[in-house]
């Protein structure tokens, strides 16, 4: 059992690239079966939370913040430079007030995603910065997130309920973090192995229903907006791939750069807690706004697939000409 857990999690995120936009086509063809279901998104995404969280403690923490700039740096390329770039985009193709460029923005303001963890320990980036980083983003959700849509959507005329945003965030991605470090520190860190066979395989699947259920929700109202699809796919598209590129251009301006640090920020940058943006985009904001962010499942693993391509390839070149700090 221990072994099929494991193996298990391991092929889910091998083809995570398949699994999640087939798991989005299954959603919308199963609407009418899986809607009903829309109130346990909340209790699925926190689970899915707390596994992330099993691998981070105090010390984590206290480690990278004794650095505190490359921190800073992150959470600025990936929810300052990167929401300026969305709404660039949105502006420049559906307008400034449309629901597509507040869906673009959403996307730009949600927390890092996790997956960004497991890209820089396959590319050779800092594990523990990012891994630090992406639980201080997310606990920091609650601020950030209502803060900057009101900032950058406040405008455009949408109302939703601040209050209840924060609430709901507290509950599915503040309180979860905060027991998952508890529990690391409790166990003196072998939690996270510990339950890794049971555990893992859970949240892989649990990630698969809140896809699901979510496409299912917003499916009835995607029908009307089939004809925008053609525009608003590849400005969901170019929109990914400039916030890869701010990561990577962007953490030039670390004094000190590494190598590790240069992945680590590619990843954090371009990466999203997309499955958080689908519950919030789904629950607070008119459908049109989700759309953006439904279609970011598309294209943030295979662009991820692409950059560890192109670093695998920059490392290799670098060590035929004895250069190993080429991608830094």
């Amino acid at each position: 059992m221990k072994q099929f857990g494991l193996a298990f999690a391991a092929w889910f995120e091998k083809y995570t690239f398949i699994l999640i936009p087939g798991a989005l086509v299954a959603g919308w063809f199963l609407s009418e079966q899986l809607s009903p279901y829309a109130y346990t998104i909340p209790y699925l995404f926190g689970y899915i939370t707390l596994v992330m969280a099993l691998g981070c403690g105090i010390g984590h923490l206290k480690a990278v913040m004794r650095q505190p700039f490359p921190i800073v740096l992150t959470l600025l390329l990936a929810h300052a430079a990167a929401p300026l770039v969305a709404y660039a985009i949105g502006a420049s193709i559906f307008g400034s007030q449309s629901d597509y460029t507040t869906g673009l923005m959403l996307f730009s303001v949600i927390p890092l995603g996790i997956s960004a963890v497991l890209w820089v320990g396959t590319s050779g980036g800092n594990v523990p910065f990012i891994l630090s980083v992406v639980v201080l983003d997310t606990m920091l959700s609650p601020i950030v997130v209502p803060f900057l849509m009101e900032l950058l959507a406040g405008s455009t005329g949408l109302q939703w309920d601040t209050g209840q945003l924060v609430t709901d965030l507290f509950r599915m991605v503040v309180l979860p973090t905060a027991l998952g470090v508890l529990i690391y520190e409790l166990s003196k860190g072998k939690a996270k192995a510990w339950s890794a066979p049971v555990a893992q395989p859970l949240s892989k699947l649990f990630f698969v229903c809140v896809v699901m259920i979510n496409a299912a929700v917003i499916a009835p109202q995607a029908q009307s907006i089939r004809q925008d699809l053609l525009s608003v796919i590849p400005a969901v598209l170019l929109l990914i791939v400039l916030c890869y590129m701010l990561g990577y251009f962007g953490s030039y301006l670390a004094p000190g750069r590494t190598r590790e640090l240069g992945i680590s920020l590619t990843y954090a940058s371009g990466m999203r807690n997309i499955s958080l943006g689908m519950v919030l985009a789904t629950a607070y904001f008119p459908p049109a706004v989700s759309v953006p962010v439904v279609l970011s499942i598309l294209f943030q693993q295979p662009v991820a697939t692409v950059v560890h391509a192109v670093i695998q390839r920059i490392k290799t070149s670098s060590v035929k000409e004895g250069n190993h700090e080429t991608f830094s």
